[in-house]
């Protein structure tokens, strides 16, 4: 039987609600919604670019958590309020993906209705690359 394993990124939590950052069942991580959450002061900054690269670095860190890495990352959907954010999210993505014959997928959805002061969230799949726990 595979077991599914659920993880909290420090300082990205999503409240009250019970929803993990990132689980992981075998060698699959799916992460919920990433937000660009400075998490060590849990101040969502007001600057698009910054909310963006944030998200990106709390990507990379929820998949390390469950035992993937930044080449382990399969697919990314990134939901912005604005069709403008566009620009930082590629040249984010330029910077964290920067081998364009090893990027993984990816595809952004205008979702005018993120919460609160959010201008940018994604989700991910992924594949782990090294055991996790004890």
């Amino acid at each position: 039987m595979v077991l599914r394993e659920s993880f909290e990124l420090a300082g990205h939590g999503h409240g009250e609600l019970p929803i993990p950052t990132v689980t992981r069942v075998g060698e699959i991580i799916a992460t919920g919604g990433i937000r660009g959450v400075d998490r060590a002061s849990g101040v969502l900054p007001d600057d698009l670019s910054r909310q963006v690269e944030l998200m990106f670095h709390n990507l990379i860190a929820a998949v390390e958590l469950a035992g993937g890495d930044a080449g382990s990352i399969v697919k990314v959907t990134v939901h912005i309020r604005d069709v403008a954010a566009r620009s930082s999210i590629n040249a984010a993505w330029l910077h964290h993906f920067p081998d364009a014959h090893s990027r993984p997928a990816r595809h952004v959805i205008e979702t005018p209705a993120l919460a609160g002061r959010m201008l940018v969230q994604c989700e991910a799949l992924a594949l782990a690359v090294q055991e996790i726990g004890g």
